[in-house]
């Protein structure tokens, strides 16, 4: 059948062919679209998520009533005088001195507020040698950490001027500071390292400079629109840097994926044989196909950390969604349209012995793709070939060693520990605050991050109201949650008191939640519990970790739920077989199951942490586990959609199942291994950086894709289609009622050989 007779059906065909005829319209659309995404974006502004939105359980309803009260609680600052040997107490003439100097330096800086000496506050160690001079920023709390940094060179100076005592700042403010500085340098850090990784990885995989680019552009240009789009819908739910910093991650990922998938098909279209618009023409059909089936189920996955009830997540889920389809848009449009006008010249930029016709030379191969037994040549990795002979010539024991392999490595997950993690955990002692954060906290156990209990009350002032005050901090101190002192606020006109508690524990997370339990389980309900019409939430750090936990624990479930039933429907409707449908989601788990486990062996027991540069920190960040299943399930789908359309459309075209097998691992194994790469060196990147729980996201995101794109695709996969065989296939005839989203390409487009060329001829596409 010659090119005029091949027929394709679908909506990535039809797209792909549309933009072939109308390729000045199609970039000019694209460009237009970036272009005015990106100015409404900017013209709207971006709303950023704030504290009270991002808490949850009892510290998003002390947040709350906070707000609504009107009450802005200021950033409280902390200064720690500290004799440096044991003779030097808080009663000599010299700490004296430092701490009168202290007050009097940060007073004149005119940023702060309510200075209080440790001995009108009694905040003066037991052993005599510490004392904490206390504070609060002026303006608003989120952003003080903007404005401290006055306040923090004026305590330096300070203590160049008394070297018999240590004195050192910290508090909400200067730790903001330090994460904020520490967060934007990792991310800037990441972000100029991804894009020429990539753009390295690209040029050994094509061989030439303008193949290599055009992926990279594609995923770019999908990501400044969606910036501008985020901006917009941060209108209606609001966003904030770390959904940011995820779609440029997620964005950069699919995007280049996307197109290398179509470049690298359309690519071997021309090696075999056909003329560029046929070829173009396949590859809108077939890896076009793809990348939208790849996509959706993609954006489903995303859409699963919408039903965590976490804003924080909320805004991850839909940053990453919207990149994800962008970036397929773009590459089922406006890429046919590059390609196409670009014709040949997209080999432009040709490097010596990396491009595909060098090395199909010097590996002794054909250019024009065709085998001897009539259909098209694999042309795929020698290495992955001898991997394909040994796992369907054995395919029981392939299964029982990979899989099994697999559960071992994914064993210690089911020991997961997760928790927000404390300053320390977080950075170890790169930081200099760490050092000090942990002296505040052996000197005054759970003074740094005291747990909050916001009272409100009818009358704050009434008699039982104060009394039940007064015994809740007696009891906070005798119950042994604390060791006190416990300080009061009161705010007379709201009605609304606040009282803080030092936690026993201090930055020991588990200790802490124990005393946190004695107080909101036994401590309140012994004393505000007795007074009809008083609420008292308990908040702070180690509140809001364990309540952040707890609704993560909650959403596990319907998330999970969500993306695995939405997964295998559109699975089972695009492939019409319910056992790829449901293989494909047990690979998938077990990819997932096998990255958790590295996570627990690494980061919380500590195994093999310093070849990652990393820690035994002893537990995983809170929020990882469930944003990794959501963005690996997604991700995985990509090479999982690829490999099999690639066998069912060998199938298709009469090949047994077994060679269909062999011929769609192999011919994917250049593309599929490019693209996990890119992907692995990208997720690497995170892996360097200081910050423990991002080391955490990147060697969790770097191992799953290296297990997915290898065991999984290489030898899982193969070794279940070839025991199953012709049950690969099956569709029960009862499902026929529902919608079929099967491939675009006809069989008769894949299974013809390549036509003889024509002179002149003008194929339409």
């Amino acid at each position: 059948m010659g090119n005029r007779d091949t027929r394709v059906r679908g909506i990535a065909a039809r797209a792909g062919g549309w933009s072939a005829r109308h390729r000045w319209a199609a970039v000019g659309i694209w460009v237009l679209f970036v272009v005015l995404a990106m100015g409404l974006g900017s013209a709207a502004g971006t709303v950023e998520l704030k504290d009270s939105d991002q808490l949850s359980g009892e510290t998003g309803r002390a947040a709350a009533i906070a707000e609504e009260a009107g009450i802005d609680e200021p950033a409280g600052e902390t200064v720690l005088v500290q004799g440096r040997d044991a003779g030097v107490k808080a009663t000599s003439t010299e700490f004296r001195a430092a701490v009168d100097a202290v007050m009097k330096a940060v007073e004149g800086t005119g940023k702060v507020t309510n200075v209080t000496s440790p001995y009108d506050t009694d905040t003066i160690s037991k052993d005599g040698r510490s004392a904490l001079v206390q504070f609060d920023m002026r303006g608003e709390a989120e952003t003080a950490g903007e404005r401290v940094e006055p306040v923090l060179k004026a305590v330096e100076g300070v203590q160049k001027d008394h070297g018999s005592v240590l004195i050192e700042e910290i508090g909400g403010a200067s730790m903001n500071k330090t994460f904020d500085d520490a967060f934007g340098n990792d991310f800037k850090q990441a972000e100029y390292s991804a894009v020429p990784v990539a753009l390295g990885i690209l040029l050994v995989a094509f061989g030439a400079l303008v193949a290599a680019l055009v992926p990279v552009l594609l995923a770019i240009t999908a990501i400044v629109a969606t910036m501008g789009l985020m901006m917009l819908v941060s209108h209606i739910q609001p966003m904030d840097d770390t959904s940011s910093s995820v779609m440029l991650l997620v964005g950069l990922a699919v995007g280049v994926d996307y197109c290398l998938f179509y470049l690298r098909r359309e690519r071997e279209e021309r090696a075999a044989g056909r003329d560029p618009e046929t070829a173009l023409r396949i590859a809108a059909a077939t890896s076009g196909r793809a990348i939208i089936v790849s996509g959706v189920t993609v954006c489903v996955a995303m859409a699963g950390m919408l039903f965590t009830g976490i804003a924080t997540f909320k805004a991850m889920g839909l940053a990453s969604l919207m990149v994800v389809a962008v970036a397929m848009v773009g590459s089922v449009t406006v890429l046919p349209a590059v390609l196409s006008l670009l014709g040949t010249r997209v080999e432009k930029g040709r490097i010596p012995f990396l491009h595909p016709d060098k090395r199909r030379k010097s590996n002794g191969g054909s250019s024009n793709g065709t085998s001897g037994n009539g259909r098209s040549g694999d042309n795929g990795s020698r290495f992955w070939t001898s991997v394909l002979r040994v796992v369907l010539a054995k395919p029981a024991i392939s299964l029982v060693v990979a899989a099994g392999a697999l559960l071992a490595i994914a064993a210690p997950a089911l020991g997961m520990k997760t928790q927000n993690l404390t300053l320390d955990q977080e950075f170890g002692d790169s930081l200099p605050i760490v050092a000090t954060y942990e002296r505040v906290n052996e000197a005054f156990p759970g003074g740094s991050d005291p747990a909050e209990v916001v009272v409100k009350a009818a009358d704050i002032n009434s008699a039982e109201v104060k009394s039940a005050i007064a015994d809740f901090r007696e009891q906070a101190v005798s119950s042994g949650a604390s060791r006190g002192p416990v300080e009061v606020t009161v705010h007379d006109s709201q009605n609304v008191a606040f009282v803080y508690v030092p936690l026993v524990g201090g930055s020991n997370l588990d200790k802490a939640e124990k005393s946190l339990e004695i107080i909101r389980d036994e401590v309140r309900p012994a004393t505000f519990g007795k007074v009809d019409g008083v609420e008292a939430p308990v908040t702070g750090q180690v509140a809001g970790s364990k309540d952040f936990n707890d609704q993560l624990v909650s959403a596990v479930a319907p998330v999970f739920a969500f993306v695995v039933v939405f997964a295998f429907l559109l699975m089972l409707l695009s492939f019409r077989s319910l056992t790829i449908a449901i293989t494909s989601i047990v690979l998938n788990l077990l990819s997932v199951g096998a990255a958790y486990g590295i996570l627990v062996a690494v980061f919380q027991h500590g195994w093999g942490a310093s070849l990652v540069g990393a820690e035994g920190v002893g537990a995983i960040i809170t929020w990882l586990p469930l944003f990794l299943f959501v963005i690996l399930f997604g991700l995985s789908m990509d090479y999982h959609v690829f490999v099999v359309s690639r066998i069912r459309e060998a199938r298709m075209r009469g090949l047994t199942t077994r060679d269909a097998i062999q011929h769609g691992v192999v011919t994917t194994a250049g593309v599929i291994t490019s693209a996990a790469v890119i992907m692995v060196a990208v997720f690497a990147i995170f892996g360097t950086l200081s910050m423990q729980s991002m080391k955490q996201m990147g060697v969790g995101l770097a191992a799953a894709v290296l297990i997915d794109a290898t065991i999984i695709r290489g030898v899982l996969l193969p070794a279940v289609m070839a025991l199953l065989g012709e049950r690969n296939w099956y569709f029960p005839k009862w499902l026929n009622r529902l919608p079929d989203l099967s491939h675009d390409e006809s069989p008769e487009a894949a299974a013809s050989p390549p036509p003889p060329a024509v002179e002149g001829e003008r194929v339409r596409v």
